[in-house]
């Protein structure tokens, strides 16, 4: 026998979470930018925000908007009391494995940037094997990455590690607003759940999708 679980899935809400309407669910992930300048003080109301969610269980990573986490990371961490910050780390919730990290390749002159190549792929090399749910800021290569323009931004080297070696059934992410959407490569389920569209409006919904698990897994979370 087994049971399912509802997961919830949004990123890329800057400020702007409360215009969204959030279904209930049993963990709740949130990809990145929460904010619009990292500030502590936004970081703080974000926090008291998901306190009046009723998902039991909350999973955060930060994104290239959210510079207090790069800049004064145990400042914003202690601020994250509400949820369950990631930064190239894992947890396991009822079972799930799900790891976060919230480096992109180099953007401007934003938080949480590394070269493409080797600097970058240091970061998704720590990623371990076997982990279920993997949830990254930024896109791997040809999955929810076309920019207006028509160019494909996504990583390669995140792209390699996913295919080649990680093989997650879902790669949860936001960062390039108007590639809102699923693609597949038919082993990984890749979910851009930008909140915000390429306006700053917040008119894409979060994405929730059913997890079954046998009844007798673990409901600790490590």
């Amino acid at each position: 026998m087994s049971r399912s679980l509802q997961i919830v899935c949004m990123s890329d809400t800057h400020n702007k979470h409360e215009l969204l309407a959030i279904p209930d669910g049993d963990i709740l992930i949130h990809a990145g930018d929460m904010s619009s300048r990292g500030k502590l003080g936004s970081i703080e109301a974000f926090n008291d925000f998901l306190g009046t969610l009723p998902h039991p269980h909350k999973v955060l990573i930060a994104g290239n908007h959210d510079f207090a986490f790069e800049r004064t990371p145990e400042a914003a961490r202690r601020l994250i009391t509400n949820a369950i910050y990631l930064q190239d780390e894992e947890v396991l919730i009822e079972g799930i494995r799900i790891y976060g990290s919230p480096w992109q390749p180099w953007f401007f002159n934003w938080a949480f940037n590394l070269q493409r190549g080797e600097e970058i792929r240091a970061k998704w090399d720590l990623i371990p094997d076997q982990v279920d749910i993997l949830v990254t800021h930024g896109p791997a290569y040809g999955h929810g990455d076309r920019v207006e323009r028509g160019e494909l931004v996504g990583c390669r080297d995140l792209l390699e590690v996913i295919e080649e070696r990680v093989r997650p059934k879902y790669h949860i992410f936001g960062h390039i607003h108007e590639a809102y959407g699923m693609t597949s490569n038919g082993t990984t389920t890749f979910l851009n759940v930008s909140s915000c569209n390429l306006a700053y409006q917040p008119i894409q919904p979060p994405v929730t999708f059913s997890w079954e698990i046998p009844r007798e897994a673990s409901s600790s979370i490590d």
